[in-house]
């Protein structure tokens, strides 16, 4: 199982999971052409994936999914409470309604309900051939029925949003920087450090921090608060960028 950010931030969030012949989108917050280049560069097609998932409505993560639709043949996977958020996007008939736990093909995959102020928000836990991936972002904070969920996967991607006093001492205005910081806005450094510390195992092979923001956030800051909580130094630490694809890893 392979996975790739193409982009991830404030601007535009968009990433690859690649498992043999079944191959997932998540998230379309890029243009069409900027993911169609992607994909060239690694010798694939869009005819070559089963589909896309979103995890949630807000622009930076669905803007171009309305001419991917037009552009592909292209499904798309969501909870059906997440429709009438994407309606004005997605044709109903292009829709396959999915539940907390599903199947493609021999991919497995679980919902992971997040807490964001969108109608109707999700990760995922995906998991083939006895390694799972975790990639949770944009939530306030993550419940421990979900954290039981996410325990000892071979990879997590993760929202490292924030450094708390960049934040409140940055250009935000008060309202924004409460959205932010409230059970409903964006993790932490700090607090998915706090959070990895106790998910990661002996499998664990990497972690990707993502979704930082630009404004409240340095790669520096992000790695630190791992750091500070002692992340095993046999796991590889990745930070995705929105202007820059991150590696393709493999678990």
């Amino acid at each position: 199982m392979k996975l790739k950010t193409i982009a991830s931030g404030s601007k535009g969030n968009c990433s690859l999971i690649l498992c043999d012949e079944t191959r997932f989108i998540i998230d379309m917050g890029v243009s069409f052409l900027a993911l169609k280049r992607s994909l060239e560069e690694l010798n694939l097609s869009f005819p070559s994936f089963t589909g896309i998932l979103i995890t949630h409505n807000h622009s930076d993560h669905v803007k171009g999914l309305s001419a991917l639709l037009k552009y592909t043949n292209l499904d798309v996977y969501i909870p059906e409470e997440m429709y009438d958020g994407l309606s004005d996007k997605v044709p109903k008939d292009r829709c396959h309604f999915i539940t907390d736990t599903f199947t493609i093909n021999d991919v497995s995959i679980e919902l992971l309900h997040t807490s964001h102020d969108a109608p109707y928000s999700v990760g995922y836990i995906i998991t083939h051939k006895n390694k799972s991936i975790a990639y949770i972002t944009d939530t306030g904070y993550i419940n421990r029925k979900i954290l039981a969920k996410m325990l000892r996967k071979d990879a997590y991607l993760i929202e490292s949003n924030h450094d708390e006093a960049m934040l409140m001492d940055g250009p935000y205005p008060r309202f924004l920087k409460e959205r932010v910081i409230s059970d409903h806005g964006h993790l932490s450094n700090r607090t998915t450090a706090k959070y990895l510390k106790d998910l990661v195992g002996d499998n664990t092979k990497y972690i990707i921090l993502a979704h930082l923001s630009e404004k409240n956030n340095t790669e520096e800051l992000a790695l630190q608060a791992l750091e500070e909580e002692h992340i095993s130094k046999d796991i590889t630490v990745l930070v995705a960028h929105q202007q820059e694809e991150s590696p393709l890893i493999e678990v």
